[in-house]
């Protein structure tokens, strides 16, 4: 086996897979109704600041958590870069384009055009991880896929700029999802080396561009800060932005990085479905709702089949399990067939 390639050897509990999953779901739909009230209802001016929180928050808690021995993990040396690229660069592009499209779109829209990091997510994995997929996971993810573009068809607040955020977002969060999953399985960083070294490495960088870009000084200067409201959101937000960053890496541990991707989005078309009803800038439409049914539906079958499955991940299927062989020649080019 190629040591480019990872593979899954150890075989993880059907508990520890559904509620590392849940776990994922529950935090997600938190921090986005979070980054929500603090980008829009009050109307915070920097998305890049609320990031740069939110790793700092992840950097200070690990780092306390390593000193008191309740986690373990290896201490920073010159291998450690290496050991983490490209994470870093993809995390960072992941955070800032999230929040901008959160700022930019609705909440019902925003989570249905992050549908698409599904699909990216399944080619990344057949490319870069070698997995191959049953033809009954593949058809759910092409149902979630047609859901979004049908929901989408019928968007009456159409943003150029969002939609940008939002597509970025989308192939940002597939790279980091397989990324994450490839590293865990790098020896001495495990899921708290590869969280920790994430946010200390791109914290620094982050925030000298915020200041560059005249970000920093707009936050500085907003004038909610004297609002205990605005405060405690603000906090939470960067609190649960680590609580995010750890349910992902420990769904990606104990899951594949499309099944991690599948559960953020069936908790993205449950937000869409209480945005109908709250919130205040979804414009309702009967194909918008068809469209978002349709992912619900897709979402709830990959689960099925995924959870209800004794070896999920496994090439059990026989014939028919869809297989895509990725192999390289001599001169390192992709072959597929």
């Amino acid at each position: 086996m190629s040591t480019n390639a990872f593979q899954e050897t150890v075989e993880h509990s059907g508990l520890h897979k559904f509620f590392s999953a849940v776990f994922y779901a529950g935090s997600s739909f938190l921090i986005t109704v979070v980054n929500k009230t603090v980008l829009t209802s009050f109307r915070f001016p920097s998305y890049m600041c609320l990031g740069i929180g939110q790793m700092a928050v992840t950097v200070v808690v690990l780092y306390a958590a390593k000193k008191t021995k309740t986690v373990q993990f290896q201490d920073f040396d010159r291998s450690v870069p290496l050991k983490i690229f490209p994470l870093p660069l993809l995390y960072v592009g992941n955070h800032i384009t999230g929040l901008a499209s959160t700022k930019k779109l609705s909440l019902p829209m925003f989570t249905v055009l992050r549908k698409f990091t599904i699909l990216m997510t399944m080619i990344l994995e057949v490319y870069i991880l070698r997995k191959t997929f049953p033809k009954r996971l593949v058809y759910s993810v092409v149902a979630i896929v047609l859901g979004a573009m049908i929901a989408a068809s019928s968007d009456l607040a159409f943003d150029m700029e969002g939609y940008t955020f939002i597509l970025f977002n989308d192939a940002f969060t597939a790279a980091s999802s397989v990324y994450t999953k490839k590293k865990l399985g790098t020896e001495g960083l495990g899921k708290y080396g590869v969280l920790f070294y994430n946010a200390l490495i791109i914290v620094i960088p982050t925030l000298l561009a915020s200041a560059l870009t005249g970000d920093l000084h707009e936050a500085v200067i907003f004038e909610d800060w004297v609002k205990a409201t605005f405060i405690i959101c603000f906090l939470m937000s960067c609190f649960l932005g680590f609580v995010l960053m750890y349910s992902i890496v420990l769904c990606s541990y104990y899951n594949s990085a499309l099944t991690t991707t599948v559960v953020g989005a069936i908790k993205n078309v449950a937000v869409a479905y209480i945005g109908i009803f709250v919130g205040g800038d979804y414009l309702f439409s009967w194909t918008n709702f068809l469209g978002l049914s349709i992912c619900m539906s897709g979402g709830l079958v990959y689960s099925y089949f995924t959870f209800s499955s004794k070896s999920p991940g496994g090439n059990t299927e026989g014939a028919h399990e869809l297989k895509i062989h990725v192999t390289e020649d001599s001169n390192g080019k992709h072959l597929t067939s």
